[in-house]
């Protein structure tokens, strides 16, 4: 059994993660002089409840991961499943600042059950402009979470990484525009598509963590925008 199994042999090389230097992995912005700084934060914890069974997990089938789909009616990234964030605002001492604002903006959650293990280098995401900071925690006391601001996100959920995890879960999402071809990681959890920007930061923490299990990235299926 893997250190992994067991959550905090997972916080561990979570923790070990966000000491990493592998991180870049998306494309240079359009316009890199105006783009906007933001942060999201990516916090795992472990399930208050049985998640469905995974076969050969390779992680604990109680550690999940916290995420949220934003409103369709937004001009930035509309219906995507996302990490909690958004801009840094003046006020905010930092990115770990605007991660946990941001997170109890849109989610309700309780900032004071949340460790931070570690900031993550600033990723590029051209689509908006914007140069986002992953802000990496363990939600070492969960407390309740639901969408906010219907607004802005309508719907918060908890996604057990086993399942992210398992390759039947897994594929290369294909968008085709303005005659160009862009593809990347991307999960199937029940139906609910984790494409884009949020799968391509999970499939390198995965990766950095030395937790993916082998799957088909031949099997390519276009997602819509």
């Amino acid at each position: 059994m893997s250190v992994s199994q067991h959550p905090e042999g997972a916080r561990a090389e979570l923790l070990a993660a966000a000491r990493s230097d592998s991180w870049g992995i998306l494309p240079q912005l359009a316009d890199p002089d105006t783009a906007r700084e933001s942060a999201v934060l990516i916090l795992f914890g472990v399930l208050d409840s049985t998640p469905a069974p995974v076969i050969d997990a390779a992680v604990a089938k109680d550690l999940d991961v916290l995420l949220q789909r934003r409103a369709s009616t937004l001009s930035s990234h509309p219906g995507q499943v996302s990490f909690p964030g958004g801009g840094r605002e003046a006020a905010d001492a930092d990115f770990v600042a605007t991660a946990l604002r941001e997170a109890v903006e849109e989610t309700g959650l309780d900032p004071d059950g949340v460790e931070i293990l570690g900031v993550l280098p600033e990723l590029p995401l051209a689509a908006s402009n914007h140069l986002v900071t992953p802000v990496l925690g363990w939600w070492t006391k969960p407390s309740k979470v639901a969408a906010v601001d219907h607004a802005e996100t309508v719907e918060v959920f908890r996604v057990p990484v086993a399942q992210l995890l398992d390759p039947a879960t897994r594929f290369t999402s294909v968008i085709t525009r303005d005659g160009f071809r862009f593809s990347g990681p991307a999960f199937d959890v029940d139906g609910t598509i984790v494409w884009g920007f949020t799968a391509m930061v999970l499939d390198r923490l995965f990766d950095t963590c030395g937790w993916t299990v082998p799957w088909d990235e031949s099997d390519e299926r276009p997602v819509t925008v």
